[in-house]
Formats: C-alpha cells, structure tokens, sequence
C-alpha cells in the first residue's frame, strides 16, 4: 500500500499535464490550418482509438500513459500528397509552426494558473506566519540578529504572505548574492530592519542542497512543542538495536530532563559516538537503555544520532494562520503573480545551476517526483492540486529550453529558418538532436543518480 500512492499519483499527473501539453500543440495546429494525423496519450498498444473529422485523425489512448504525442503531416517522415502538402508541417510558414510549439508549454502554464485561480477563489490563501521559532547559537540567523518570536514582515523591502514566501526569498538570495534584507516584528510590537548573509560561496551552494537552507541559516520557523515520542525506529540502527520502540517517550538524555523531541535531538546530536543513557516510557513503565550514537559528518562536524522519526506534528494553532480571500477577479490576479513569480524563481535557481552556485541535488527525477505525487495525493486534494500546479509550470518552462530536441529548440529552428529564409541544413538539425539528446540523457542521468542516493541516503 506504501507504494500504490506514489504509483497513483505519479501516473494521474504525467498522464494529465501530458495530456494538457499536448492538446496545446493539437489545438493550435487546428486553428492554423496545419493537418493533425494522431492525438495519443500514452505510447504502445491503443486502449481505445477513434477516428474523426474532416481531417480523419485518429484519437489514440495508450497503455503505457507516460507521455503522449501530435502527429503531424509531415514531409521528413513520408511522401505527402500533391493535394495536401501546404498543409504539411515543412510548408506552413515558421510563425505558425513556431505558435504550435509555443502552445504546449503556453498550455501548461495556463493550466497552472487556472488550477491556482480556482483554488484561490474557492478556497482561500491560508498562510502560515513566518514567526522564528529556535534560532541555533553562532548561526547566521543570530548574526543578523534574530531573535525567537521575530515574526518576519518583509524581505527585500517587499510584504510576506507567509512563510513560503520566506522560503522562496531566502531560495533566491543564497542561491545569488548571499544578502537578504529582512523586516521583523517582535513580540512587543516593534519593527526592526536586519541583513541576513552568508558571503561564502561554497557554504552558500551547501546551503542550495535539498532541506539543507534552514538548518544551514540556523533557522526554524515557530511549531507547537513535538513530544520526545518515537514514531519510527529505523531497522538496525543505533535505537533499533537498544531495543527501543515506536511509541516510547524519551524522558531524559544523559539524566538530563528534555522536553520535546527537539530537546532530544539537540542532546543526542552533542554526543557522537558515545554510549548515551536514554531514560523513556513504555505504556505507563519507565524504563533505562543505553544506545550507542552514530557519528554523522554534517557541514564538517560529527553529530550523534540513533536513527528514529519523529511523530506527526500537531496543527499551527489558528493565531498562526492568517487565511487570505479572494474575489474571482483578485484570483486571477493572485493566480498570474504566483505562476510567474514560481517560474521566475525555476528560471534563476536552473541559470544557477548551469554556472554551479546551486547544487545539482536539486535535479528530481521519476522517483522523487513519485514520492511527491502520492504525499500530496495522500493529504487530499488541495496538497494534490498544488503538486499539478508546480509540476505543469515546470513541465512548461523545461520544454521552452533552447535543446534541439525540445520545443524550445524546435522555436529555435523555425526562428533561424525564418530569419534566413531557408530552413538549416539537415546535417544541422541532425547534429544539433544529437547534442540534445545528450544533454537530455545526461541531466536525466543526474535526475535518476540524485533519486537513488536519496532512498540509500
């Protein structure tokens, strides 16, 4: 069962932003006057296929529904009647054939933002306020000066939302020059202006790494105390190997009382490789177990852990959550100013990566986009729809990369075809689908290398 969500989930989004990717080029080609042979979604085997119209295209879906694919006529791939060849891809002139790749990745973000739209509209905006939680001794969040309680009103002179929006600024600043200008509120009322930097390049691309930016600040935003219960003892790890279970509450580290499950995290992490008493209750039975830590190397010190999870997190409290409303018409705005900002930022952080000041960590491939899929498909259809926005506007944005093989490179073509007034030459093109199909396999490669180190790591 642990795996049919990811499965389900992962399956529902390619075969739907696939699908919507594709109708764009389908539905531009038809308006243009292009002839459409074959709209599949899917590759293999038909499922079912229907033939319709004037044109007599065919309507293809597949069994294997992880892509899908326009077929049009097209000279490269076959003779073409006399009758029909202005209709043929090669004869249109490049300004439609470029509006017909333009219209996938085009749809593909109008998808983005009509979900977004809906969602802001029906539902609301609820943010959670960025107020500091822990803030680690000697970290770059102490140095800028920030204080637990802070709640962060502005970055960059520009109003946050939420916390997310804290996350995206702070994204964008460690991944470029390392300065963040910070606007805080504390507890009292009183507003106070900070810069938090880090001016390291190396430590700033440690801090691009994935789940690596908060803790590398030393940064954690407020949650409601977490209880030192176990809700996951890895097999044959340091606590497995005690004999602690899921379900004991750690009382007390090294006789020293701790308080939540972060309290005996930071004890456990100050002993490496050590022998550690860890005093716990068992369904009402105290009891003592000494567990041998482990010695992670973590941004170049080793700290002691026993290999447990934490259980679920309880709730923000509603003082922590502002819920932001919308009219149909402030949706659409909201909705336009998000996907843009999100694809901004994708845009920035893969320029980043191209010139190595973001890691290459970041590059997801089928597994992890899987995982995703069936979390946010798990926690219901708000979190599932939030994973379709970020992934089709992710979807759109790749395919406008100037790759021969992708629609980008294709736009490439037609526009150098336009300018010239003769199409490249097929040696060219040739070269030029190798060199793209390269790239592809290569950062497919990465993708796929940075999926398994996650599930081994």
């Amino acid at each position: 069962m642990s795996l049919l969500w990811p499965i389900i989930g992962f399956i529902v989004a390619v075969s739907l932003l696939v699908a919507v990717h594709e109708y764009g080029h389908y539905w531009a080609a038809r308006r243009l006057g292009f002839k459409v042979l074959r709209f599949s979604v899917g590759f293999g085997p038909a499922l079912w296929r229907r033939v319709a119209g004037a044109d007599r295209t065919e309507y293809v879906i597949a069994a294997l529904p992880l892509g899908g694919y326009v077929k049009l006529l097209d000279e490269r791939e076959g003779a073409v009647d006399e009758a029909e060849r202005a209709r043929a891809f090669t004869r249109r002139p490049p300004w439609q054939r470029i509006l017909v790749l333009l219209a996938g990745p085009g749809f593909n973000f109008a998808f983005a933002i009509l979900l977004l739209w809906g969602m802001l509209w029906l539902v609301g905006s609820p943010e959670a306020r960025a107020v500091v939680g822990r803030v680690a001794v000697d970290s770059p969040a102490a140095r800028a000066g920030l204080r637990a309680d802070d709640e962060i009103l502005r970055m960059d002179g520009q109003t946050v939302s939420g916390r997310g929006d804290v996350v995206f600024g702070l994204i964008d600043a460690m991944s470029g020059d390392g300065v963040a200008q910070l606007t805080v509120r504390t507890p009292g009322g009183a507003e106070r202006d900070l810069e938090l930097r880090v001016d390291d390049p190396a430590q700033r691309r440690a801090l691009t790494e994935p789940s690596a930016l908060m803790g590398g600040l030393g940064l954690r935003f407020w949650s409601p105390p977490v209880p030192a219960r176990i809700g996951r003892v890895l097999p044959q790890g340091p606590a497995d190997l005690a004999g602690l279970r899921a379900g004991d509450l750690v009382t007390a580290v090294d006789g020293v009382p701790v308080a939540d499950f972060v309290a005996m995290g930071e004890a456990l992490a100050a002993r490496p490789n050590r022998d550690v008493r860890v005093a716990y209750d068992r369904d009402g039975v105290s009891a003592t177990t000494t567990v041998r830590t482990s010695a992670d190397l973590v941004d170049g010190r080793e700290i002691g852990r026993i290999r447990i999870e934490t259980m679920p997190p309880p709730p923000l409290p509603d003082t922590m959550i502002v819920q932001r409303r919308f009219g149909p018409f402030q949706a659409l705005g909201e909705s336009l100013q998000r996907a843009w900002d999100m694809t901004v930022l994708q845009a920035k952080m893969f320029a980043r990566m191209v010139f190595g000041q973001v890691s290459l960590k970041n590059l997801s491939g089928p597994i992890t986009i899987a995982e995703y899929a069936g979390d946010s498909a798990r926690s219901g259809l708000s979190e599932f729809i939030g994973f379709l926005v970020v992934i089709s506007l992710s979807l759109g944005f790749l395919n406008l990369l100037p790759i021969p093989i992708l629609d980008g490179g294709q736009i490439v073509y037609q526009a150098i075809e336009w300018a010239k007034g003769s199409p490249l030459s097929e040696r060219i093109q040739a070269a030029g689908q190798s060199v793209g199909i390269g790239l592809l396999f290569l950062l497919m490669g990465v993708a796929l290398f940075n999926d398994i180190a996650r599930q081994f790591g």
